[in-house]
């Protein structure tokens, strides 16, 4: 049942190249992560490095727990306040929104991971490392911080126009004029990254796979779809391709919880705005009528 179920999902071209699309997300997160973890611990050390009596003043530690709160960050320490300023001047959008609310900013100083979190999109507070983080996370990462900056950064933010288009797709369907053009452009970025051996291989797995046809055999069925024997490297099972759907249906709900969340949290700001207003209303007409009686 289940089989025939995935079958006839796979039957709508346009669902099975969102699938395919996100699947080649999920390839390239995986190929990135160690390069990812990496740079950043060389990163961290290069700060520490050239400025080791501001960033890691010996006997000099966050003793304040400093919290972000979305936005907003104001250190109470001298300390993080450092930290801040080091990750905007490596920012390559200083007035754009950075997400402190990712950070445990008195670990700054031991942690490169937790630097690396100041260049991510929002909701990744408890994400220790590269191998928990998705190709969102990654891919802002390398656009936002200026470490990365020998990757073509155009490149990089095609890659993450696709991504958001891939995740905000109401009804999880792309065209496949819009996958062949997706594959072009991760095809670009991969070969800026052709040092990384993780991603050359996942480059020809990418390119298999966008020019497979995923076909379902049901056992009991009594014609085998075509192509099946014999191209076992592009063919997948049922239960791989359930898998791959179901990583990609998860982050798309964190996608709604998040959007969720940052509306009612408008919603709550504006709620303040006008309580604040109508207070300030009622004191004008207040002082109004003082004024004329």
């Amino acid at each position: 049942m289940a089989l025939a179920e995935l079958a006839a999902r796979l039957n709508c071209a346009e669902y099975k190249n969102w699938v395919k699309a996100g699947h080649c997300l999920v390839l390239l997160r995986d190929a990135l992560q160690r390069f990812a973890g990496e740079q950043l611990r060389a990163f961290h050390r290069q700060l520490l490095a050239r400025s080791p009596a501001r960033l890691a003043p010996p006997g000099r530690l966050c003793r304040s727990r400093c919290l972000p709160r979305g936005r907003q960050f104001q250190s109470s320490c001298s300390l993080c306040t450092e930290w801040k300023k080091e990750i905007l001047k490596h920012h390559t959008n200083r007035n754009g929104e950075v997400h402190w609310g990712n950070c445990k900013p008195w670990l700054w100083p031991s942690n490169s991971w937790e630097l690396a979190k100041a260049y991510m999109p929002r909701g990744l507070m408890d994400i220790s490392g590269p191998d928990k983080c998705d190709a969102a996370a990654l891919l802002n990462l390398f656009n936002f911080c200026d470490h990365f900056s020998g990757i073509d950064q155009k490149k990089v933010r095609e890659v993450i126009k696709c991504r958001n288009e891939l995740m905000h797709s109401s009804e999880m369907k792309v065209s496949s004029l819009w996958l062949e053009e997706f594959g072009k452009k991760i095809q670009n970025l991969i070969k800026e990254l052709q040092n990384v051996p993780e991603v050359m291989t996942a480059s020809t797995r990418i390119e298999k796979l966008l020019s497979s046809d995923w076909a379902v055999y049901i056992p009991g069925e009594e014609d085998q779809p075509d192509g099946l024997e014999g191209e076992t490297e592009v063919c997948m099972s049922g239960s791989q391709i359930s898998e791959i759907e179901m990583e990609l249906i998860k982050e798309r709900l964190k996608e709604i919880y998040l959007l969720v969340e940052e509306i009612l949290l408008l919603k709550g700001r504006l709620r303040i705005y006008h309580i604040v207003n109508l207070k300030s209303l009622q004191e004008h007409k207040r002082c109004s009528k003082n004024l004329w009686f």
